[in-house]
Formats: structure tokens, C-alpha cells, sequence
């Protein structure tokens, strides 16, 4: 398949973004900061997730939390389609409080892929309201289905493993990167943050987070520009301030991570 078609669609729901798309890309491993909720609509694709490696076919929901690092690529010659729906976590943390009770406003989608025609239907709903025409507001039913949807989604966590926590010295480096992904800041820093060696960072990182310590500043990074850009700030501002040496190099972080330029996806808010 050549580089195939993405759509960024205009969401008419708060916190909530509908991607479309049909390709062959093969994804490198990387992070999304929100909740995807996604379904295969036709091909296959193979991919990393915090589970270990999994499959999923048409017809076939896929999950994946924030800062999990995963990559993706298709089973075959003809590319994969998919629609995909990414959550900011105050969406999630609030639907959670809702449909416990008050018990919870945490969640982790432990299943990765699973089958499940009830589940595609809520889906289907929800990416109709977010994706509606005519720039119509869809409030009342996008917070319908987005309950529906996670109730139904978080029901397949039941008899799975939930991933270990990541230790506190690990936790303590990473919060360094997560509060500022633009700063100048070295494996020295991220050692003395963590009270570590720079040696057991780099292992720690590896092992607990999926990826080196440089790597998840890349990541946390071109998120930082992917928020700017949604913004509307220009694409030489977002790279200066995401951090990047130039806008090229954020181009090229950008376009091996969503699949798509910047400028395209600036295109989509428009």
C-alpha cells in the first residue's frame, strides 16, 4: 500500500479526538499521552503493547493506556484500516468515577485486542457523535456513549495481570522529563533526580518505562508539539518549543510517530 490516507476529524466533543486511516506504515516503537480506543475495520497488523506482542484483525477492538510504549505494522502487502478514538485521561478519570460510584476515577485497558460485537457498536456511536457534521455539538450523547463504551471496554480487564508499577526512583526521573519535556536536561540530571547511577537510569528506563531515557524525552517532546500545533501555533514556534534542534527534526520525530506531517495534521483544525 503507498503512504495511505489519514484523517484528523474536527471533534465536536471536549477531550476527545477521532483519527481515520488506511495504510501500510510501519510504526516505530512510541508513547500517545491520552487513551486510544480503536477498531479494525479491514486487513491485519501485528504490534508491542504493554502485554507482550499481539495480533488484531478486522473487526477487532484495540486499546492502549498512556505512556505505553508500542509500534505497529501490517500483516500483509494490503496495509490495515482503522478508526481510533484518543481520550485525555481527565475524560476517563471522570467516566470512571461516574460508572463506579465514586469508588475509582483510576483505569488501565488491560486487554489489547479483543472481539466484541457490542463493544464495536458502542464504538461506532461515539466516533459518530464526535465525528458529527455541520459543526453540531453532540454533548449530551457524546457523554452517553463515552460511558457506555468504557463500561463495555473495562469489563474485558477482568482475570487480566495489570503491569507492575514502575519504581519510584524511575518514577522520580521520569517526572523530571514529564514536567518539562523541553528543557536541556541530561542523563546526569535524570541519575541525581533518581539517586542513581547514570548506567541503572538507562537500565531502569528500559526495563520499567519500554525505552531509553533519551527516547522518552523524544516522545514527550513531540507531544508537547503536537499540542502546540492543535493550538494553532506555528510549526517553527512548536518545534522551538517542544524542544527540537529545528523544524525538520521535529518533522521527522513527528511523521515516524503518527504516520502524518505536521503540517498535515495542523491542516485537519482548519
Amino acid at each position: 500500500m503507498a503512504k495511505g490516507r489519514f484523517t484528523i476529524f474536527p471533534s465536536r466533543i471536549g477531550g476527545v479526538e477521532a483519527v481515520e486511516a488506511a495504510t501500510g506504515h510501519v510504526f516505530a516503537r512510541h508513547t500517545h499521552e491520552q487513551f486510544g480506543i480503536g477498531l479494525i475495520h479491514q486487513g491485519a497488523q501485528k504490534s508491542l503493547s504493554g502485554r507482550g506482542v499481539v495480533e488484531a484483525g478486522a473487526g477487532d477492538m484495540i486499546t492502549v493506556n498512556p505512556g505505553e510504549v508500542h509500534d505497529g505494522m501490517p500483516i500483509g502487502d494490503a496495509g490495515r484500516s482503522w478508526r481510533m478514538l484518543y481520550f485525555d485521561p481527565a475524560v476517563i478519570a471522570d467516566a470512571m468515577e461516574d460508572i463506579s460510584q465514586g469508588k475509582t476515577r483510576t483505569a488501565e485497558f488491560t486487554a489489547p485486542v479483543f472481539h466484541d460485537g457490542g463493544t464495536a457498536r458502542h464504538f461506532q456511536a461515539l466516533f459518530s457523535a464526535v465525528t458529527a457534521p455541520d459543526g453540531e455539538r453532540k454533548d449530551m450523547l457524546g457523554e452517553e456513549c463515552t460511558l457506555s463504551l468504557l463500561a463495555e471496554v473495562m469489563h474485558e480487564r477482568d482475570g487480566q495481570t495489570h503491569r507492575a508499577s514502575t519504581p519510584p526512583a524511575i518514577d522520580r526521573a521520569q517526572s523530571l522529563i514529564d514536567d518539562d519535556p523541553s528543557a536541556a536536561v541530561t542523563l546526569t540530571d535524570l541519575a541525581r533526580a533518581a539517586g542513581l547511577s547514570r548506567f541503572q537510569v538507562v537500565r531502569g528506563f528500559s526495563k520499567n518505562v519500554g525505552l531509553t531515557p533519551h527516547a522518552y524525552l523524544v516522545q514527550r517532546r513531540i507531544d508537547l508539539a503536537r499540542r502546540l500545533i492543535a493550538r494553532g501555533v506555528p510549526l517553527a514556534v512548536a518545534a522551538a518549543e517542544g524542544g527540537f534542534a529545528d523544524q525538520s527534526h521535529m518533522t521527522r520525530i513527528f511523521v515516524r510517530k503518527y504516520g502524518i506531517s505536521p503540517g498535515a495534521y495542523a491542516e485537519s483544525f482548519h
